[in-house]
């Protein structure tokens, strides 16, 4: 095999019968950092990395990888990384000048273990909360809930809300499960290729060439064979848009509009389904009259989107006639404040045009992957009552810590970034500087690290065997370890188990074993931990680590036995489905879809009673961000707490839907923001503390439409300053005529302790997310906007 590293140009590999570059030994592992998921061969010589090859023999990645994959290197061999657990001895929270000193594994988890205690025996359980993160292995957020439980603190927090929790949402209430509904090439069940089968792709606010492109390259390998139509919906053009047949840019925030109108026109025009309808779906009739009554005409939309009427009833007429659709979603959709309520409405169109449960179609809402929950074997030990959670939303840690609403935490262990990932970052910077104890684990010292009373190392992906990263077709492949640990980091499952052994030494007031049993230490071998999960999982038994590291393709859930072929297609009618939706649940036994009905549920009177609680209704109303230009209808937040819906062991807070903005904002801050990846380059933050991706796109590139610039007073490549009534941030102006030009681009992930680009002299920038609003969220599952904010923009 050739070490494509070091591969001369034409082909030729000059690294064959090299005594220095030809590989001692091949890994087979995969790549950590999107969801594409992609099969990686690790080239070792002497121990070290010396080349990264894509998986040949998968069907869908083809060999390819895209220019993350090669940093994955850069992550093991790089001089920022923690070695060693950390403890604070001097500085404020916070500040740079913050001093730590190493200290043992033993003497960090002791003092997290007796401030838990501690809390827990002052009747403060509650007080003790953990975010958990998406660049964790598999599992290892299931044993920080089973450890909560044993706490007794109902505060297990996920990355959910700052990622796609909203998408999950929407599916599993209208369709039974919260998981992307189609495959990436050929199901096994039939041999025939799912989505790559489509004949038309309707994007929302994806730009899957930049965040998934190996995906995305299959998608348009069986297009060029099908002859598909591409439509891409994003505010911007990107290289998402570049390849598509009809690339339309309505106002930020606005995309449920859209929707609704598709929806009307398909209505209206008898253009959907009605076997299928008759046969699967409950609540058609109830949203005929919803459409109607509320007049979402595709004239209306075009108001509030600034998308032509007519462009609005081809996509409704295209769609409904192609068969079969399939509907892609991303962070464009999850981030709007109406994320829930617009994937609803994409979950509906799917459903009256007969597109879900058939190879081709569905809805496919990025990152609403699996694994999902996993289980372990039941708790022997009675657990104590929780009270309920904080409202859903780990930026809600704010309003808690420093409101005291409805009730204050003490200590947080984060497991991400809540310094970058959370909105308005400059009052999240104030809740962590008062808050009492705090523990940030990672590779880097970034920004969180600094208001960190415990600091512990992390492993990185090439450091671990186990189940990494998956794609979002809920496909998982095994990974072998590719080097050795860095320094003295643990990969998270690790220390979570070695945090519940600690409790059981700190824990006195507790049984012999309540904590030690509950975690055997054999289970910190992570083969020994996945079969756990197989053997207790709903539809997992044929997803054991012999049968996947055996496999160069990755296997899907659900796999209810060791010859089923794991579901691509889900909801289809076939046996495969059938039998995997068995293995789920007696409840879903012969079930098509797996909701109360066994039938797609756009409305059912209990569906419009648990959501009426929180303001919200099965059947959508339009509603938007206050900060979009125009005036529209949109949110109002009450005092009163209520159960949340879809988290019923959680608040949240009850709201009123259709109150009209006002708009004064927009007399000091007229123009339209939005926040996103800033290149293929990048993924999350992580990426920004390699070479490679402070080299590629190290520059915070703001797009700014020419005409907003010339406006404005701004040239290309001047410094600017973007304003909005939380903060600032600074950048450089990107003029971009693919943008609106009511809006600007600015970049996320980039953060003030990225020390990478030092030596380069790359500027270091503040978040992003000090521009956004956490007073602004869907409710219901927890989602931030992210995706528009008032703002001007001046130079710098």
């Amino acid at each position: 095999m050739s070490n494509d590293s070091v591969v001369s140009g034409g082909g030729f590999d000059f690294t064959q019968e090299s005594a220095a570059l030809s590989p001692e030994e091949i890994v087979d592992t995969a790549c950590q950092f999107c969801n594409s998921h992609c099969g990686m061969k690790v080239s070792l010589k002497s121990g070290r990395v010396i080349g990264i090859s894509g998986e040949d023999e998968d069907r869908v990645q083809d060999g390819n990888l895209c220019v993350k994959a090669k940093m994955m290197p850069e992550l093991v061999y790089n001089h920022h990384r923690i070695t060693t657990p950390l403890r604070r001895v001097s500085g404020q929270k916070g500040s740079k000048d913050s001093r730590f000193e190493p200290v043992s594994w033993d003497e960090a988890l002791r003092a997290i273990a007796e401030k838990m205690v501690g809390l827990r025996d002052a009747g403060e359980a509650r007080a003790v909360a953990n975010r958990t993160t998406g660049r964790m292995p598999r599992g290892s957020a299931d044993l920080i809930a089973r450890l909560f439980s044993l706490l007794g603190s109902p505060n297990n927090t996920d990355v959910g809300p700052v990622c796609n929790d909203a998408g999950a949402n929407a599916l599993s209430s209208t369709f039974g499960l919260g998981y992307f509904t189609n495959g990436y090439g050929v199901d096994e069940a039939t041999g025939e290729q799912d989505l790559g089968s489509a004949r038309y792709f309707l994007f929302l606010g994806t730009n899957q060439a930049e965040t998934h492109p190996v995906t995305f390259e299959y998608l348009l390998r069986e297009r060029a064979r099908t002859g598909a139509k591409l439509v891409v919906v994003d505010p911007r053009l990107t290289p998402t848009g570049a390849q598509a047949d009809l690339w339309v840019s309505p106002k930020p925030h606005t995309d449920q509009a859209l929707v609704l109108a598709i929806l009307y026109h398909v209505v209206a025009q008898n253009l959907y389904d009605r076997n299928f309808i008759d046969r699967w779906v409950v609540g058609f009739e109830e949203l005929r009259r919803h459409l109607v009554d509320h007049a979402y005409t595709p004239e209306w939309a075009a108001d509030v989107t600034g998308v032509p009427a007519q462009t609005i009833k081809q996509i409704a007429e295209e769609y409904a006639s192609a068969s079969p659709a399939a509907i892609v979603c991303n962070a464009g959709i999850s981030h709007q404040l109406g994320a829930f309520d617009t994937y609803r409405c994409l979950a509906f169109l799917a459903a009256i045009t007969g597109n879900i449960g058939l190879p081709g179609g569905g809805c496919n809402f990025m990152h609403n992957t699996w694994p999902g929950k996993m289980y372990l074997p039941p708790l022997e030990s009675t657990v104590p009552e929780t009270t309920e959670a904080l409202p859903v939303g780990p930026d809600y840690f704010a309003e808690s810590i420093l409101e005291k609403n409805p009730y204050q935490l003490r200590a947080v262990i984060t497991q991400g970034n809540p310094l970058l990932s959370s909105a308005n970052t400059a009052r999240v910077r104030k809740a962590f500087e008062k808050l009492d104890f705090y523990v940030y684990t990672g590779l880097f010292m970034e920004e969180a690290a600094y208001f960190a009373d415990i600091i512990l190392p992390v492993c990185s992906g090439l450091e671990m065997e186990g189940v990494y990263m998956r794609r979002d077709d809920r496909a998982i492949r095994w990974q072998n370890q590719a080097v050795p640990r860095v320094g003295e980091s643990r990969p998270d499952w690790e220390i979570w188990i070695d945090l519940a052994h600690t409790l059981e030494e700190v824990d006195t007031s507790s049984p012999r074993g309540y904590w030690a049993n509950a975690f055997p230490a054999e289970w910190k071998d992570y083969r020994t931990l996945w079969s756990q999960f197989v053997a207790h999982t709903p539809g997992m038994k044929g997803m054991d680590a012999e049968r996947m590291s055996a496999r160069r393709e990755p296997l899907r859930w659900p796999c209810p036995g060791s010859e089923h072929p794991g579901v691509s297609t889900l909801y289809m009618d076939h046996p495969s489905w059938y039998e995997a939706a068995d293995s789920l649940g007696e409840e879903n036994k012969g079930k098509r879809f797996l909701t109360p009905s066994g039938k797609v549920e756009i409305h059912t009177e209990e569906l419009e009673e648990a959501l009426a609680r929180a303001g919200h209704s099965a059947l959508p109303i339009f509603y938007t961000h206050p900060e979009v230009t125009g005036g529209h209808p949109t949110i109002e937040y009450t005092n009163a707490f209520v159960t949340n819906p879809l988290y019923p062991h959680a608040n949240t807070v009850k709201v009123r839907l259709g109150v009209q903005a006002q708009g004064d904002v927009h007399r000091d801050y007229p123009l339209m923001g939005m926040t996103g990846r800033p290149s293929v380059v990048h993924f999350a933050s992580v990426t920004q503390w390699t070479p490679t991706g402070k080299q590629l796109n190290g520059v915070r590139l703001i797009q700014i439409h020419p005409r907003t610039a010339q406006r404005n007073g701004i040239a290309e490549g001047e410094q600017v300053r973007v304003e909005s009534p939380r903060g600032a941030v600074t950048g450089t102006a990107l003029l971009w005529e693919g943008i609106r030009e009511d809006t600007i681009f600015v970049p996320s992930t980039f953060g003030p302790s990225q020390a990478v680009g030092d030596v380069s002299g790359a500027d270091r920038y503040e978040s992003a997310n000090l521009l956004t609003d956490d007073r602004y969220f869907d409710n219901v599952s927890g989602q931030q906007a992210y995706k528009c904010f008032a703002c001007r923009v001046t130079k710098a």
